[in-house]
């Protein structure tokens, strides 16, 4: 493991690069898959609705800002695609949260040489789905108030939506997937969000990258396992000493 800590992008793209160990395809292997057919059967039910989510949100801009319509139908494209890749990504984490958390454990312990006291079998795994769901849980309500809160300010000005939007739900990926690792340590989702704060630059950069990483095609397949192994590298790099 590099001895100097890393930008937030570069612990995707360190991420992207540790699916290919040995120690840990096994454990790739499933979160993998059932991310791949979340994503498959998902994106077939959103391909045919995503030309009529796109005019309704245009529709739904003020009158007096028709004129902008030329920018703002992308940044619509950029919006939409930050929400309904987000509630894709939240679907497949809930279902493959156990794996992933059985993925940041045998990570962490190749990569530190130290034994960390968690799932550690397929079999413990499953038998954690109710804890790793209620952890879920709380996630989704954090999500649910920031939900709000940036809704409010996209009516405020509504030309930023899709940039709040967007910055939103890159930091909701921060959380989700340098979440796994800290939950593995049983730190309470407060202290790993106060963690996640105070680096919090670095934090969002992972993020956003996650975020970019989910929106385009094949990759957002093997974003999830890779976005795990970032958020591992970055737990110990950056915010196990805390």
């Amino acid at each position: 493991m590099s001895q100097k800590a890393l930008s937030g992008p570069q612990y995707l793209a360190r991420g992207f690069q540790l699916l290919r160990l040995p120690g840990i395809r096994l454990f790739v292997a499933l979160p993998l898959a059932i991310n791949t057919l979340i994503f498959g059967l998902l994106s077939y039910f959103a391909v045919g609705r995503f030309s009529h989510w796109i005019n309704q949100l245009i529709d739904w801009l003020p009158d007096w800002l028709g004129f902008l319509e030329w920018l703002l139908w992308p940044l619509a494209v950029i919006l939409l695609l930050a929400i309904v890749m987000y509630l894709f990504s939240t679907i497949a984490n809930i279902v493959a949260a156990p794996f992933n958390g059985l993925l940041a454990e045998k990570l962490e312990e190749i990569l530190s040489g130290e034994e960390v006291s968690g799932r550690e079998t397929f079999v413990s795994a499953l038998a954690s789905f109710p804890r790793s769901m209620g952890r879920e849980c709380q996630k989704l309500l954090y999500y649910a108030l920031f939900a709000i809160l940036t809704l409010i300010a996209s009516f405020i000005i509504s030309p930023l939506a899709p940039i709040l939007w967007f910055c939103m739900n890159a930091w909701m990926m921060a959380i989700e997937y340098a979440d796994y690792p800290m939950d593995n340590h049983k730190l309470s989702f407060k202290e790993a969000r106060r963690r996640l704060e105070k680096q919090r630059f670095t934090s969002f950069g992972f993020g956003a990258v996650v975020m970019v990483g989910t929106m385009i095609p094949i990759v957002n397949l093997i974003i999830m396992p890779a976005a795990v192994c970032g958020g591992t590298v970055m737990w110990l790099e950056r915010l196990k000493q805390q």
